[in-house]
């Protein structure tokens, strides 16, 4: 008897998502070999992680960047790197996705230079590069320029891509990072539709595109978006997308072409809930998450990426990105789940749940085209407030209960986990010299290029950015010429300037339901700020490049909750201007939030700063992913606690501190 896959009657089976895995490390070399692997290993398209100094236009030795370069993704400091990146894969079969937004037009320039000299015409690639600017602002940090000006570069390579590189997705309009800046569902919604509606306003404005060409314009555009735990409403959640971006098109753009108009959507599945404790349970989180963006044929996926179990621990290995792509592969391949339509059409639960999410969505989205559309509502600080509003309920549901974490606030006993029983302690360690040795790369490129060349693209470039040309052509010559990332990057900051968003934190009003410890807490604060002298002050940094500020951001609201005086400028500081800040303010304690793995080299410049200047008494207080080893030399080296994703009771955080403080004072 034939078996149901084969049976004539049986339904035409659907092609999977693209599988990825978002991937990169260390240096260009490295990067490559885990590439080459994994492609080995089944995985069908490339999903590329840059390091922070590429994100935000620096070179390797740029003060900023140290302690930052290959931790995070991989550093592509110039042409050299990007073909090193890719040797061995031929670039016109394949499909590539960057994750990167402020420095987008630079690195798409390297891709297509790097292809060029492979002599693959550059009609020919096929992938797509973020280039969302607009939640650089409200969650992931790593935005250059102003709003304007950032945008408009969004656009140029829109309008470049649309008209050279057909295959290319310009855009991917990113809710992902979103929803790990605690995002509700409709806020995801209506905050992504209202960043599309930016993107496709400038375009339009920017007069690169004919009317009639704009359909075809969005409908190059794609998003990237995050699917949480809770199953039933992610994937209500992109069935509501589906039918939103539908809407829209029709009815705002005029798009009458049902293809045109279609969500493409890839995803990422939600690496914020993934645990320290008990990490062997985040197999099961991933797994679920997934599910929700694949189930639905009318609202799937187009790619998918998957993080690793270990992710709240450190650097996945190899092996354990290898698992992340065979969960894919038996979701697509040994599943009847592309057999089917989509089988959960006519339910009134599905139905209800949609229409509930579009309603809430389409209000909010009215709120924010009320203030004028996204920049605007940026630049006020609106929306990054209501995501900080909305992360803080999280983080009290679950430090209440009321929000069950399992490992985390229920089912704590557990047996000693045998996945991180290993020497590696169950995650990949940077080596400690390759920020060396990405700067002695970077110098003798420097040496060996044509300075002549050098100059002459990248004066082209300041006048291109200056006359409001497009800045792509001048950008692809300054790669073939051997322009670097941070003289691309300083050549715009020229041109443009910088930018500080607005941080969102406010005094919240959340605290943790059924709970007294919170009142208690404000009277031992008052308490301690009486015999201080005056009120308890906390400076709260970000040093370095890192732009994840969702834990520095609750702590900074949960501080000014319990009656501490706090000073928080947001990210991107300096280990100098935080300790200017802190004397400047006369703080009591420094908190430190890092989150890339440069802790090491950025706490240890803070405390030595202090020193230096007579503040060594102050504690240092630190929080990130920081593995024991790391702890200890921390320790060691004067830091006064250590907090990591495990303590995710804000308010004991905040006591302990008190704490701290008090014995030092009484010790003074």
């Amino acid at each position: 008897m034939p078996n149901d896959r084969t049976s004539s009657s049986a339904p035409r089976r659907e092609q999977p998502w693209l599988i990825r895995t978002y991937s990169g490390h260390s240096s260009a070399k490295a990067s490559n070999e885990l590439y080459r692997t994994n492609l080995g290993r089944g995985q069908t398209g490339l999903s590329v992680a840059f390091d922070l100094p590429t994100q935000t236009g620096y070179d390797a030795d740029h003060p900023l960047a140290r302690g930052e370069v290959g931790k995070v993704g991989v550093p592509i400091g110039h042409l050299g790197d990007m073909q090193a990146l890719f040797e061995g894969i031929p670039l016109g079969r394949m499909n590539t996705s960057m994750t990167i937004n402020a420095t987008a037009p630079w690195l798409l320039a390297l891709y297509i230079a790097a292809a060029e000299r492979q002599g693959v015409p550059r009609r020919e690639l096929a992938g797509t590069v973020q280039n969302d600017i607009v939640k650089e602002y409200l969650s992931r940090g790593t935005h250059i320029f102003p709003p304007s000006p950032s945008l408009r570069l969004t656009a140029d390579v829109i309008a470049f891509a649309c008209r050279e590189v057909p295959k290319w997705n310009p855009i991917n309009v990113c809710s992902y990072h979103l929803q790990e800046a605690g995002a509700t569902p409709v806020q995801e919604l209506a905050f992504t539709l209202a960043t599309a509606i930016a993107v496709i306003d400038a375009v339009k404005a920017n007069d690169q595109v004919p009317p009639a060409d704009l359909p075809q314009v969005i409908g190059r555009i794609s998003f990237f978006v995050n699917a949480g735990i809770r199953f039933i409403a992610e994937m209500c959640k992109m069935r509501a997308f589906t039918e939103l971006w539908d809407a829209l098109c029709r009815e705002r753009w005029h798009v009458a072409d049902e293809k045109l108009r279609r969500f493409r959507y890839g995803v990422q599945v939600n690496s914020l809930g993934l645990t320290e404790q008990q990490p062997e349970n985040n197999v099961y989180r991933i797994l679920l998450e997934m599910l929700a963006v694949v189930l639905s044929k009318d609202a799937r996926a187009r790619a998918v990426q998957l993080p690793a179990w270990n992710e709240a621990l450190g650097l996945p290995r190899p092996w354990d990105q290898q698992w992340s792509i065979r969960l894919q592969q038996i979701v697509a391949e040994e599943t009847d789940l592309l057999d089917y339509d989509d089988i959960f059409a006519g339910s009134p639960v599905i139905a209800a749940k949609v229409d509930e999410l579009k309603r809430e969505a389409l209000a909010e989205l009215a709120r924010i085209e009320a203030m004028g559309g996204a920049i605007p509502a940026v630049e006020s600080g609106y929306m990054k407030e209501r995501l900080v509003e909305s992360n803080a309920r999280r983080v009290a549901a679950i430090e209440s209960g009321e929000l069950t974490v399992v490992g985390v606030n229920r089912y704590l006993d557990s047996a000693p986990s045998p996945l991180t029983a290993g020497e590696d302690a169950g995650f990949l360690a940077i080596d400690a010299q390759a920020e060396a040795a990405q700067i002695a790369n970077l110098v003798a490129w420097r040496q060996a290029r044509d300075a002549t060349k050098v100059a002459a693209a990248l004066g082209d470039l300041r006048a291109a950015a200056k006359d409001c040309r497009n800045i792509m052509s001048p950008s692809i010559a300054c790669a073939h010429a051997g322009v670097t990332t941070g003289e691309w990057g300083a050549a715009l900051r020229e041109a443009f300037g910088e930018y500080r968003a607005p941080t969102g934190v406010a005094r919240s009003g959340v605290s943790p339901a059924g709970s007294n410890s919170l009142a208690e807490l404000r009277e031992r604060v008052d308490d301690l700020s009486v015999r201080l002298g005056r009120r308890l002050t906390m400076v709260v940094g970000k040093p370095g490049l890192d732009g994840h500020s969702n834990g520095a951001e609750q702590i900074a609201v949960r501080a000014r909750d319990c009656g501490i005086a706090v000073i928080y400028d947001g990210i991107r500081l300096t280990p100098a201007q935080i300790v200017d800040a802190a004397l400047k303010d006369g703080a009591h304690v420094v908190g430190l939030s890092i989150l890339s793995g440069s802790h090491v080299v950025l706490v240890e410049e803070v405390l030595e700063r202090l020193r230096e200047k007579g503040a060594g008494h102050v504690p240092v207080v630190v929080g990130g992913i920081i593995p024991p080893e790391d702890e200890r030399r921390l320790l060691d080296a004067g830091v006064a606690r250590i907090y990591t994703p495990k303590d995710f009771d804000l308010t004991r955080i905040m006591g302990d501190i008190v704490d701290v403080v008090g014995s030092r004072n009484e010790a003074a």
